[in-house]
């Protein structure tokens, strides 16, 4: 055959293993129209409609719409742009079934109720932009906008979970716990009276240049009292207290006198509420961070130490 030679809808029904039906459905739709028509009335097509077809059945089968098709083999559009475009439709895709698998994993492990899988379902998900929305709710809540408080930038950044783009079971789990952590009323009022107390600290006494976090100064000096069994209200504490308190007074500029170690006592108390810990756990665990070493123990420690010294 040379290259002039027309072809019946059953010759390329042969040469494209596709059926006659379909051919005969693409060439209604103008995407393989015929050439011209045999003596009989047949519907003839060229050489070209054998690649024509190929080409359709290709992007059929990577789910690329009929009028995209049409508007390639008519050279309206380019096939990059079109693979381009699909391209990223699929990975949205894939990113979707990726999450619906990890919620389906994360429900089994936990056998949640209809009620719970829900939630799980709702949250998950939300997109970026939507998961990124429900996280600087929560961290204005807690820190202010960051117009209005452009010190707390790196703290807002270390507590701004990222939800990978393939996440594991336990990531979504995480993440759906933390969601709802960070609508919790109670929790807001706690992060937002931590910081409050940490702005109010750097209003007074005109100490200037970095301050030591308290929660860090404990660690420090009771962490190893905590370690050696030492009983917190026995004479063996007395200048662990004295050397936190000590610091704590010359980071605020403040005398080291009872209503010091009160003010101290509040604000460790705040710090030590266990949904602060919660967050920052399921944090590490949706960031692929280390788990955080858990301050509960020496916070514990040392707030029972100050309260036996300070006065009724």
């Amino acid at each position: 055959m040379n290259g002039d030679t027309l072809h019946s809808i059953g010759d390329l029904a042969r040469r494209t293993g596709l059926t006659v039906k379909t051919v005969r459905f693409y060439s209604d739709r103008g995407i393989v129209p015929p050439t011209g028509r045999s003596p009989a009335g047949h519907r003839l097509y060229g050489i070209d409609a054998v690649a024509r077809l190929d080409l359709v059945r290709t992007l059929r089968d990577l789910g690329v719409d009929l009028p995209t098709i049409r508007r390639v083999v008519d050279q309206e559009i380019s096939l990059p742009e079109v693979a381009a475009a699909h391209a990223e439709a699929l990975a949205v895709q894939i990113r979707t079934l990726r999450l619906r698998r990890a919620v389906l994993t994360a429900v089994t492990r936990r056998g949640s109720t209809p009620k719970e899988m829900d939630l799980m379902h709702k949250l998950a998900r939300l997109s970026e932009d939507e998961r990124r929305r429900l996280i600087d709710d929560f961290l204005d809540t807690a820190f202010g906008s960051p117009d209005a408080n452009p010190e707390f930038a790196g703290v807002r950044r270390s507590m701004t979970p990222e939800l990978p783009d393939d996440p594991e079971p336990e990531q979504v789990e995480a993440w759906v716990e933390l969601a709802e952590l960070s609508q919790d009323p109670d929790f807001r009022a706690v992060m937002r009276r931590l910081t409050g107390q940490h702005t109010a600290e750097r209003a007074q006494g005109g100490v200037t240049g970095p301050r030591r976090d308290p929660v860090a100064m404990v660690r420090d000096q009771a962490g190893p009292a905590l370690v050696s069994g030492i009983d917190p209200v026995s004479p063996q504490a007395d200048p662990v207290v004295a050397a936190v308190t000590a610091r704590y007074a010359h980071a605020v500029g403040r005398p080291d006198d009872a209503d010091l170690r009160r003010r101290l006592l509040i604000r460790l108390e705040s710090a030590n509420d266990p949904r602060r810990e919660s967050y920052l756990r399921l944090l590490a665990v949706i960031n692929g961070w280390l788990a955080p070493e858990s301050l509960t123990p020496v916070l514990d420690w040392f707030i029972q130490a100050l309260r036996a010294r300070i006065p009724a």
